[in-house]
Protein backbone atom coordinates (compact mmCIF):
# COMPACT_ATOMS: atom_id res chain seq x y z
CA UNK A 1 0.00 0.00 0.00
CA UNK A 2 1.55 3.65 -0.87
CA UNK A 3 0.38 6.21 0.70
CA UNK A 4 0.21 9.98 -1.11
CA UNK A 5 -0.20 13.31 -0.32
CA UNK A 6 -3.82 15.30 -0.51
CA UNK A 7 -1.74 18.28 -1.99
CA UNK A 8 0.15 16.16 -4.85
CA UNK A 9 4.35 16.97 -4.74
CA UNK A 10 5.25 15.31 -1.23
CA UNK A 11 7.25 11.58 -2.29
CA UNK A 12 4.46 8.62 -1.65
CA UNK A 13 5.20 6.61 1.15
CA UNK A 14 5.14 2.98 2.59
CA UNK A 15 2.35 2.63 5.80
CA UNK A 16 5.79 2.77 7.95
CA UNK A 17 7.19 6.20 6.36
CA UNK A 18 4.01 7.79 6.40
CA UNK A 19 3.17 6.69 10.29
CA UNK A 20 6.55 8.35 11.11
CA UNK A 21 6.37 11.23 9.02
CA UNK A 22 2.97 12.32 10.15
CA UNK A 23 2.17 15.47 7.78
CA UNK A 24 3.26 15.27 4.54
CA UNK A 25 6.38 17.32 3.42
CA UNK A 26 4.46 19.29 0.70
CA UNK A 27 1.83 20.39 3.48
CA UNK A 28 -0.68 17.77 2.50
CA UNK A 29 -2.02 15.00 4.25
CA UNK A 30 -1.25 11.43 3.45
CA UNK A 31 -4.17 8.71 1.80
CA UNK A 32 -3.64 5.67 0.71
CA UNK A 33 -3.30 5.92 -3.23
CA UNK A 34 -6.44 3.65 -2.97
CA UNK A 35 -8.77 2.61 -1.02
CA UNK A 36 -9.54 -1.16 -0.27
CA UNK A 37 -12.44 -2.39 -0.32
CA UNK A 38 -14.04 -5.72 1.29
CA UNK A 39 -16.77 -7.73 0.13
CA UNK A 40 -20.34 -7.84 1.03
CA UNK A 41 -19.73 -12.26 2.18
CA UNK A 42 -16.22 -10.94 3.14
CA UNK A 43 -17.77 -8.45 5.45
CA UNK A 44 -20.40 -11.05 7.15
CA UNK A 45 -17.57 -13.39 7.49
CA UNK A 46 -16.29 -10.56 10.08
CA UNK A 47 -19.07 -11.09 12.74
CA UNK A 48 -18.52 -12.14 16.24
CA UNK A 49 -14.80 -11.64 15.72
CA UNK A 50 -13.14 -10.24 18.88
CA UNK A 51 -12.14 -6.56 18.50
CA UNK A 52 -8.24 -7.26 18.25
CA UNK A 53 -9.17 -9.99 15.58
CA UNK A 54 -11.29 -7.11 13.46
CA UNK A 55 -9.04 -4.74 14.05
CA UNK A 56 -6.22 -6.65 12.28
CA UNK A 57 -8.60 -8.00 9.59
CA UNK A 58 -9.97 -4.42 8.86
CA UNK A 59 -6.03 -2.73 9.34
CA UNK A 60 -4.14 -5.33 7.61
CA UNK A 61 -5.26 -3.85 3.57
CA UNK A 62 -3.49 -0.55 4.69
CA UNK A 63 -0.37 -1.97 6.73
CA UNK A 64 0.58 -3.88 3.41
CA UNK A 65 4.29 -5.35 3.55
CA UNK A 66 5.23 -3.20 6.67
CA UNK A 67 3.95 -5.35 9.26
CA UNK A 68 2.91 -9.29 9.03
CA UNK A 69 -0.42 -10.63 9.71
CA UNK A 70 0.64 -11.95 12.79
CA UNK A 71 2.99 -9.35 13.91
CA UNK A 72 0.04 -6.84 13.40
CA UNK A 73 -2.42 -9.21 15.43
CA UNK A 74 0.30 -8.95 18.34
CA UNK A 75 0.35 -5.40 18.47
CA UNK A 76 -3.71 -5.14 18.35
CA UNK A 77 -3.76 -7.51 21.23
CA UNK A 78 -1.31 -5.72 23.09
CA UNK A 79 -2.97 -2.17 22.86
CA UNK A 80 -6.52 -3.20 23.36
CA UNK A 81 -5.69 -5.52 26.01
CA UNK A 82 -5.22 -2.37 28.25
CA UNK A 83 -9.28 -1.53 27.83
CA UNK A 84 -11.14 -1.86 31.19
CA UNK A 85 -14.53 -3.03 28.64
CA UNK A 86 -13.66 -7.07 27.09
CA UNK A 87 -15.26 -5.47 24.00
CA UNK A 88 -13.22 -2.54 24.15
CA UNK A 89 -15.91 -0.49 22.31
CA UNK A 90 -20.00 -1.54 23.38
CA UNK A 91 -22.86 -0.82 22.71
CA UNK A 92 -25.36 0.51 24.42
CA UNK A 93 -29.38 0.93 23.27
CA UNK A 94 -30.71 4.34 24.18
CA UNK A 95 -34.32 3.28 22.46
CA UNK A 96 -35.85 1.26 19.33
CA UNK A 97 -33.76 3.18 16.62
CA UNK A 98 -30.50 4.86 18.79
CA UNK A 99 -27.70 3.57 20.15
CA UNK A 100 -24.45 4.39 22.38
CA UNK A 101 -21.13 3.58 20.55
CA UNK A 102 -19.15 3.80 23.83
CA UNK A 103 -15.35 4.67 23.11
CA UNK A 104 -14.14 5.63 26.56
CA UNK A 105 -13.16 2.48 27.85
CA UNK A 106 -9.37 3.07 27.16
CA UNK A 107 -6.17 3.90 29.64
CA UNK A 108 -7.35 8.32 29.40
CA UNK A 109 -11.27 7.46 28.73
CA UNK A 110 -11.40 8.89 25.55
CA UNK A 111 -11.98 7.80 21.88
CA UNK A 112 -8.39 8.81 21.09
CA UNK A 113 -7.19 5.41 22.83
CA UNK A 114 -8.79 3.66 20.69
CA UNK A 115 -6.26 4.75 17.88
CA UNK A 116 -3.55 6.05 19.94
CA UNK A 117 -2.39 2.63 22.30
CA UNK A 118 -1.58 1.04 19.21
CA UNK A 119 -0.07 4.15 17.40
CA UNK A 120 2.40 4.55 20.27
CA UNK A 121 3.50 0.66 19.88
CA UNK A 122 3.96 1.81 16.03
CA UNK A 123 5.96 4.33 16.51
CA UNK A 124 8.37 1.82 19.06
CA UNK A 125 7.80 -0.81 16.80
CA UNK A 126 9.35 1.09 13.33
CA UNK A 127 12.30 3.09 15.10
CA UNK A 128 13.40 -0.38 16.35
CA UNK A 129 14.27 -0.72 12.63
CA UNK A 130 16.48 2.14 12.47
CA UNK A 131 18.65 4.12 14.89
CA UNK A 132 16.58 7.42 14.62
CA UNK A 133 15.20 8.84 17.49
CA UNK A 134 11.62 10.35 16.97
CA UNK A 135 10.21 14.23 17.94
CA UNK A 136 6.56 14.33 18.40
CA UNK A 137 4.97 17.60 18.37
CA UNK A 138 0.96 17.92 19.26
CA UNK A 139 -1.91 20.02 19.74
CA UNK A 140 -5.00 19.27 21.48
CA UNK A 141 -7.96 20.54 22.18
CA UNK A 142 -8.33 18.38 25.45
CA UNK A 143 -8.25 14.24 24.79
CA UNK A 144 -5.59 14.02 22.11
CA UNK A 145 -2.68 14.90 24.38
CA UNK A 146 -3.36 12.70 27.30
CA UNK A 147 -4.21 9.53 25.55
CA UNK A 148 -0.80 10.15 22.84
CA UNK A 149 1.38 11.00 26.08
CA UNK A 150 -0.30 7.86 27.88
CA UNK A 151 0.43 5.42 24.46
CA UNK A 152 4.42 6.64 24.21
CA UNK A 153 5.33 7.71 27.93
CA UNK A 154 8.67 5.96 28.92
CA UNK A 155 9.36 3.84 25.62
CA UNK A 156 12.45 4.26 23.91
CA UNK A 157 13.59 6.59 20.58
CA UNK A 158 10.81 8.80 21.00
CA UNK A 159 10.56 12.36 22.57
CA UNK A 160 6.64 14.26 23.36
CA UNK A 161 6.08 17.99 23.32
CA UNK A 162 2.24 18.68 23.59
CA UNK A 163 0.80 22.12 22.85
CA UNK A 164 -2.54 22.58 24.94
CA UNK A 165 -4.53 26.34 25.15
CA UNK A 166 -4.17 27.49 28.82
CA UNK A 167 -7.28 27.87 30.49
CA UNK A 168 -9.01 26.09 27.59
CA UNK A 169 -9.72 22.69 28.54
CA UNK A 170 -11.22 20.99 31.40
CA UNK A 171 -9.24 20.11 34.55
CA UNK A 172 -9.10 16.38 34.15
CA UNK A 173 -8.20 17.09 30.53
CA UNK A 174 -5.07 18.97 31.62
CA UNK A 175 -4.09 16.52 35.06
CA UNK A 176 -4.19 13.42 32.35
CA UNK A 177 -1.39 15.04 30.36
CA UNK A 178 0.75 17.27 32.99
CA UNK A 179 0.62 14.33 35.77
CA UNK A 180 2.77 12.14 33.51
CA UNK A 181 6.49 12.53 34.76
CA UNK A 182 8.11 10.29 32.44
CA UNK A 183 11.21 12.21 31.22
CA UNK A 184 10.45 11.91 27.22
CA UNK A 185 7.16 13.84 27.85
CA UNK A 186 6.84 17.69 27.86
CA UNK A 187 3.51 19.62 28.92
CA UNK A 188 3.31 22.74 27.07
CA UNK A 189 0.31 25.69 27.88
CA UNK A 190 0.26 28.29 25.46
CA UNK A 191 -1.72 31.62 25.50
CA UNK A 192 -4.70 31.13 22.70
CA UNK A 193 -7.00 28.70 21.27
CA UNK A 194 -6.21 25.27 20.06
CA UNK A 195 -6.13 26.57 16.44
CA UNK A 196 -3.07 28.67 17.64
CA UNK A 197 -1.39 25.91 19.22
CA UNK A 198 -2.58 23.65 15.54
CA UNK A 199 -1.08 26.49 13.49
CA UNK A 200 2.48 26.18 15.09
CA UNK A 201 2.63 22.33 15.01
CA UNK A 202 1.72 22.56 11.48
CA UNK A 203 4.65 25.29 10.51
CA UNK A 204 6.98 23.19 12.86
CA UNK A 205 6.43 20.18 10.20
CA UNK A 206 7.26 22.99 7.46
CA UNK A 207 9.95 24.37 9.33
CA UNK A 208 13.81 23.77 7.58
CA UNK A 209 15.28 24.60 10.45
CA UNK A 210 13.99 22.16 12.67
CA UNK A 211 13.37 19.32 9.72
CA UNK A 212 16.44 18.92 8.94
CA UNK A 213 17.54 18.49 12.45
CA UNK A 214 15.01 16.23 13.92
CA UNK A 215 12.81 14.00 12.99
CA UNK A 216 9.29 15.70 13.63
CA UNK A 217 5.96 13.43 13.98
CA UNK A 218 2.85 13.30 14.64
CA UNK A 219 0.18 11.93 16.68
CA UNK A 220 -2.50 14.19 15.53
CA UNK A 221 -5.58 12.75 13.60
CA UNK A 222 -2.96 14.26 10.80
CA UNK A 223 -1.21 11.11 11.27
CA UNK A 224 -2.99 8.68 8.78
CA UNK A 225 -2.17 4.91 11.29
CA UNK A 226 -4.79 7.47 13.69
CA UNK A 227 -7.38 7.59 11.56
CA UNK A 228 -7.14 3.97 10.06
CA UNK A 229 -7.64 2.64 13.39
CA UNK A 230 -10.30 4.20 14.28
CA UNK A 231 -12.04 2.90 11.40
CA UNK A 232 -12.50 -0.41 13.03
CA UNK A 233 -15.87 0.71 15.87
CA UNK A 234 -17.82 1.79 12.70
CA UNK A 235 -17.25 -1.95 11.02
CA UNK A 236 -17.94 -3.59 15.01
CA UNK A 237 -21.11 -1.32 15.51
CA UNK A 238 -22.33 -1.64 12.12
CA UNK A 239 -21.58 -5.52 12.36
CA UNK A 240 -23.76 -6.19 15.62
CA UNK A 241 -26.51 -4.37 14.45
CA UNK A 242 -27.29 -6.48 11.44
CA UNK A 243 -24.25 -5.43 8.66
CA UNK A 244 -23.72 -5.99 5.61
CA UNK A 245 -27.28 -6.81 5.31
CA UNK A 246 -28.87 -3.71 6.99
CA UNK A 247 -27.23 0.06 6.35
CA UNK A 248 -26.09 2.04 10.05
CA UNK A 249 -26.12 5.53 10.36
CA UNK A 250 -23.46 7.01 12.83
CA UNK A 251 -23.60 10.68 14.36
CA UNK A 252 -20.49 11.54 15.57
CA UNK A 253 -19.63 14.95 17.69
CA UNK A 254 -17.17 16.70 15.47
CA UNK A 255 -14.16 18.93 15.77
CA UNK A 256 -11.38 18.02 13.16
CA UNK A 257 -12.82 15.74 11.55
CA UNK A 258 -10.76 12.65 12.21
CA UNK A 259 -13.29 10.72 13.98
CA UNK A 260 -16.04 10.98 11.47
CA UNK A 261 -13.58 10.94 8.12
CA UNK A 262 -12.96 6.99 9.62
CA UNK A 263 -16.56 6.33 8.90
CA UNK A 264 -16.22 7.85 5.60
CA UNK A 265 -13.45 5.41 4.91
CA UNK A 266 -15.27 2.17 5.96
CA UNK A 267 -17.91 3.23 3.86
CA UNK A 268 -15.93 3.29 0.95
CA UNK A 269 -14.49 0.05 2.57
CA UNK A 270 -17.97 -1.16 1.57
CA UNK A 271 -19.68 -1.11 4.85
CA UNK A 272 -22.97 -0.06 4.57
CA UNK A 273 -23.38 3.37 6.03
CA UNK A 274 -26.60 4.92 5.57
CA UNK A 275 -25.57 8.67 6.75
CA UNK A 276 -22.62 9.94 8.13
CA UNK A 277 -23.87 13.15 10.77
CA UNK A 278 -21.50 15.49 11.52
CA UNK A 279 -22.31 17.09 14.83
CA UNK A 280 -20.65 20.68 15.83
CA UNK A 281 -21.60 22.94 18.71
CA UNK A 282 -21.66 26.72 17.94
CA UNK A 283 -17.66 26.68 17.03
CA UNK A 284 -19.84 25.41 13.05
CA UNK A 285 -17.45 25.83 10.19
CA UNK A 286 -17.77 22.19 9.32
CA UNK A 287 -21.87 22.53 9.73
CA UNK A 288 -21.77 25.44 7.54
CA UNK A 289 -19.05 23.99 5.15
CA UNK A 290 -21.60 21.06 4.54
CA UNK A 291 -24.93 22.99 4.54
CA UNK A 292 -24.01 26.07 2.70
CA UNK A 293 -20.63 25.02 1.02
CA UNK A 294 -18.92 27.85 2.53
CA UNK A 295 -15.27 26.37 4.78
CA UNK A 296 -14.84 30.05 6.31
CA UNK A 297 -13.45 30.43 10.00
CA UNK A 298 -14.67 32.59 12.58
CA UNK A 299 -13.86 33.40 16.16
CA UNK A 300 -13.43 30.36 18.31
CA UNK A 301 -15.75 30.59 20.67
CA UNK A 302 -15.38 28.68 24.52
CA UNK A 303 -17.58 26.07 25.52
CA UNK A 304 -17.99 23.57 28.15
CA UNK A 305 -17.51 20.63 24.74
CA UNK A 306 -13.67 22.09 24.50
CA UNK A 307 -12.63 19.32 22.50
CA UNK A 308 -15.21 20.89 19.53
CA UNK A 309 -13.76 24.78 19.67
CA UNK A 310 -12.22 24.62 16.86
CA UNK A 311 -12.85 26.63 13.19
CA UNK A 312 -10.16 25.25 11.25
CA UNK A 313 -10.18 21.10 10.87
CA UNK A 314 -7.18 19.68 9.83
CA UNK A 315 -8.69 16.70 8.28
CA UNK A 316 -11.75 17.96 5.91
CA UNK A 317 -8.98 18.65 3.40
CA UNK A 318 -8.43 14.65 3.59
CA UNK A 319 -12.62 14.54 2.43
CA UNK A 320 -11.89 17.37 0.04
CA UNK A 321 -9.68 15.78 -1.97
CA UNK A 322 -11.35 12.64 -2.63
CA UNK A 323 -14.70 14.21 -3.55
CA UNK A 324 -12.42 16.71 -6.04
CA UNK A 325 -11.06 13.75 -8.06
CA UNK A 326 -7.66 13.16 -6.07
CA UNK A 327 -6.65 16.59 -7.81
CA UNK A 328 -3.75 17.18 -5.41
CA UNK A 329 -2.36 20.46 -7.86
CA UNK A 330 -5.99 21.81 -7.43
CA UNK A 331 -6.41 20.93 -3.66
CA UNK A 332 -3.02 22.62 -2.90
CA UNK A 333 -3.74 25.96 -5.10
CA UNK A 334 -7.17 25.83 -3.06
CA UNK A 335 -5.95 24.80 0.34
CA UNK A 336 -3.11 27.83 -0.24
CA UNK A 337 -6.04 30.25 -0.61
CA UNK A 338 -7.51 29.66 2.51
CA UNK A 339 -4.89 29.41 4.66
CA UNK A 340 -4.29 32.99 2.88
CA UNK A 341 -7.57 34.39 3.65
CA UNK A 342 -9.56 32.32 6.06
CA UNK A 343 -12.49 31.89 3.79
CA UNK A 344 -12.94 29.18 1.04
CA UNK A 345 -16.19 27.96 -0.96
CA UNK A 346 -16.57 24.53 -1.99
CA UNK A 347 -16.97 23.29 -5.26
CA UNK A 348 -19.55 22.02 -6.64
CA UNK A 349 -18.12 18.29 -6.86
CA UNK A 350 -17.00 18.74 -3.00
CA UNK A 351 -20.45 19.83 -2.34
CA UNK A 352 -22.45 17.31 -4.43
CA UNK A 353 -19.94 14.00 -3.50
CA UNK A 354 -20.43 14.89 0.68
CA UNK A 355 -23.91 15.25 0.46
CA UNK A 356 -24.46 11.66 -1.00
CA UNK A 357 -23.28 10.57 2.40
CA UNK A 358 -22.71 13.57 5.21
CA UNK A 359 -25.48 15.80 6.89
CA UNK A 360 -24.42 17.91 9.78
CA UNK A 361 -26.53 19.77 12.42
CA UNK A 362 -25.52 22.61 15.18
CA UNK A 363 -25.95 22.09 18.73
CA UNK A 364 -26.28 25.60 20.98
CA UNK A 365 -25.97 25.00 24.58
CA UNK A 366 -28.99 24.44 25.63
CA UNK A 367 -29.05 21.63 22.64
CA UNK A 368 -26.71 20.24 24.37
CA UNK A 369 -27.67 20.25 28.22
CA UNK A 370 -31.30 19.47 26.91
CA UNK A 371 -29.59 15.90 25.31
CA UNK A 372 -27.58 15.41 28.47
CA UNK A 373 -30.68 15.22 30.66
CA UNK A 374 -32.71 13.17 27.81
CA UNK A 375 -30.24 10.59 28.39
CA UNK A 376 -30.16 10.63 32.21
CA UNK A 377 -34.11 10.57 32.67
CA UNK A 378 -35.07 8.60 29.87
CA UNK A 379 -32.27 6.22 30.25
CA UNK A 380 -30.12 6.48 33.12
CA UNK A 381 -27.12 6.96 30.85
CA UNK A 382 -24.83 9.76 31.63
CA UNK A 383 -23.02 10.84 28.85
CA UNK A 384 -20.54 13.85 28.27
CA UNK A 385 -21.21 17.02 26.85
CA UNK A 386 -19.31 15.99 23.57
CA UNK A 387 -21.46 12.90 23.42
CA UNK A 388 -24.66 15.50 23.78
CA UNK A 389 -24.25 17.50 20.81
CA UNK A 390 -24.19 13.75 19.12
CA UNK A 391 -26.89 12.84 20.52
CA UNK A 392 -28.70 16.05 19.46
CA UNK A 393 -28.02 15.43 15.82
CA UNK A 394 -28.89 11.95 16.17
CA UNK A 395 -32.44 12.44 17.55
CA UNK A 396 -32.95 15.44 15.12
CA UNK A 397 -31.86 13.31 11.61
CA UNK A 398 -35.01 12.34 10.91
CA UNK A 399 -33.55 8.92 9.37
CA UNK A 400 -36.36 6.58 9.13
CA UNK A 401 -36.84 4.40 12.14
CA UNK A 402 -35.69 1.15 10.86
CA UNK A 403 -32.53 2.87 10.31
CA UNK A 404 -30.42 2.43 13.70
CA UNK A 405 -28.75 5.19 14.54
CA UNK A 406 -25.17 5.08 16.50
CA UNK A 407 -24.23 7.92 18.44
CA UNK A 408 -20.35 8.07 19.01
CA UNK A 409 -19.39 8.37 22.80
CA UNK A 410 -16.49 10.29 22.53
CA UNK A 411 -15.04 10.72 26.31
CA UNK A 412 -15.93 9.52 29.65
CA UNK A 413 -18.73 11.69 31.68
CA UNK A 414 -16.29 12.51 34.68
CA UNK A 415 -14.23 14.24 32.19
CA UNK A 416 -16.85 16.92 32.06
CA UNK A 417 -18.32 16.49 36.11
CA UNK A 418 -19.68 20.39 35.95
CA UNK A 419 -21.05 20.35 32.81
CA UNK A 420 -22.94 16.75 33.60
CA UNK A 421 -23.77 17.62 36.92
CA UNK A 422 -25.36 20.68 35.67
CA UNK A 423 -27.95 19.34 33.29
CA UNK A 424 -28.71 16.43 35.66
CA UNK A 425 -27.93 16.93 38.83
CA UNK A 426 -25.62 13.52 39.00
CA UNK A 427 -21.65 14.46 39.36
CA UNK A 428 -20.07 11.43 37.64
CA UNK A 429 -17.35 9.75 39.48
CA UNK A 430 -14.11 8.84 37.48
CA UNK A 431 -13.11 5.16 37.46
CA UNK A 432 -11.09 3.74 40.05
CA UNK A 433 -8.18 3.46 37.18
CA UNK A 434 -7.70 6.95 37.67
CA UNK A 435 -9.18 8.10 41.19
CA UNK A 436 -6.02 9.86 42.34
CA UNK A 437 -5.90 11.87 39.56
CA UNK A 438 -6.47 14.75 41.49
CA UNK A 439 -3.74 14.40 43.98
CA UNK A 440 -1.12 13.48 41.82
CA UNK A 441 1.95 15.98 40.94
CA UNK A 442 1.79 18.12 37.58
CA UNK A 443 4.13 19.50 35.71
CA UNK A 444 3.76 21.47 32.81
CA UNK A 445 5.39 24.85 30.79
CA UNK A 446 3.73 28.22 30.19
CA UNK A 447 4.55 29.70 26.97
CA UNK A 448 3.05 32.59 24.87
CA UNK A 449 1.74 31.69 21.69
CA UNK A 450 5.01 32.44 19.94
CA UNK A 451 6.01 29.98 17.21
CA UNK A 452 9.67 31.10 17.72
CA UNK A 453 9.48 30.51 21.64
CA UNK A 454 8.10 27.34 21.11
CA UNK A 455 10.72 26.40 18.45
CA UNK A 456 13.27 26.91 20.63
CA UNK A 457 12.02 24.92 23.44
CA UNK A 458 11.71 22.15 21.57
CA UNK A 459 15.09 22.75 20.06
CA UNK A 460 16.53 22.74 23.40
CA UNK A 461 15.25 19.26 24.31
CA UNK A 462 14.44 17.05 21.52
CA UNK A 463 17.05 14.27 20.15
CA UNK A 464 18.96 15.50 16.98
CA UNK A 465 18.52 12.74 13.93
CA UNK A 466 22.08 10.96 14.09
Amino acid sequence: MEYISTRGSAPALDFAGATLAGLASDGGLYVPRAWPRFSTSEIAAMAGLPYAELAQRIMQPFVGDSLSAERLLELTRVAYGRFAHKAVTPLEQFDEQHWLLELFHGPTLAFKDVALQLLGLLFEEFLARSDENLTIVGATSGDTGSAAIDAVAGRAKVDIFMLHPKGRVSEVQRRQMTTVLAPNVHNIAISGTFDDAQAMVKRMFNDPAMTGRFNIGAVNSINWARLMAQVVYYFAAALQLGAPHRPVAFAVPTGNFGDVFAGYVAAQMGLPVARLIVATNVNDILHRALSTGDYSTGTVTPTAAPSMDIQVSSNFERLLFDLAGRDGRALAAQMAGFEASSTMQLTNAQREGAAALFTSARAEPDDMSHAIRWAWENCGELIDPHTAIGLHAARASGLPREVPVVTLATAHPAKFRDAVERATGQRPSLPSRVGDLFEREERCVDLPGDYAAIAEYVAGRAVPKG
